[in-house]
């Protein structure tokens, strides 16, 4: 299907409107896994032209994906990725697990953003960081699209690597997501030492349901998010 290739334009409005010279974009991986960490990846580019057929990894071939994203780890001005793992998101939540891997990814730049662009509608990040949300910005944002790319192919390769001793699992092809494979051998193995205890899937498996844990902000006490700049693009 074809599809418009990402632009500056975001990045651009940024620089006008606040001053901003140093604009990072931000996308994650593996929020709605099963198993595995969070992968964020945050990625500076400038204002140059993106390379050919950059767009949301999602929309990639595996093999275009992994060659683009080698690629782009030479292109970018700078990138850099953080991980929260799956105990950490047992314990906290994901939109704190979130933000945890965003703050790692950002403070491991070489140089401080001025400016965030994070895909999607939330801001998980806040403050003191300044962040401008775009919907399918993983689409429409050169930086965001690249962040995307790099982060899947990353945190793929993690989970491959992950699964070697679980190879019934099948995380190099699902990369801990709920794949029919990933399913059956759950429910016949239990979880790994990899996987998420505080999520909902083992209510569904008896056998193991007593290993579910219990989240510690399950009190309603989750942190506040702040922040976002007030305006709208």
């Amino acid at each position: 299907m074809p599809y418009e290739p990402p632009t500056h334009t975001v990045e651009r409005s940024l620089r006008a409107t606040t001053g901003a010279k140093i604009i990072a974009g931000v996308d994650e991986v593996g929020r709605g896994a099963w198993a595995g960490p969070v992968t964020v990846c945050a990625a500076v580019t400038g204002l140059r032209r993106a390379p050919e057929g950059l767009t949301d990894s999602k929309l990639l071939t595996v093999k275009r994906r992994t060659a683009l994203a080698v690629e782009l780890e030479k292109w970018v001005t700078s990138y850099a990725l953080g991980h929260a793992s799956h105990e950490e998101i047992d314990q906290m939540g994901m939109t704190a697990a979130l933000r945890l891997a965003a703050v790692r990814a950002l403070e491991t730049l070489p140089v401080r953003p001025d400016a965030v662009i994070l895909d999607g509608k939330h801001d998980y990040l806040g403050a003191p960081w300044k962040v401008r949300t775009v919907i399918k910005g993983d689409q429409s944002c050169i930086a965001v699209a690249a962040a995307s790319v790099i982060a899947k192919v990353q945190r793929d390769k993690m989970m491959a690597e992950l699964g070697i001793e679980h190879a019934d699992f099948g995380f190099a092809a699902n990369a801990g997501y709920p794949s029919p494979v990933h399913k059956a051998a759950l429910e016949e193995r239990g979880p790994t030492p990899y996987h998420r205890l505080s999520w909902a899937y083992l209510d569904a498996l008896p056998q193991w349901r007593h290993l579910k844990k219990a989240r510690s902000w399950a009190d309603g006490n989750v942190p506040e998010i702040e922040g976002q700049l007030d305006f709208d693009f």
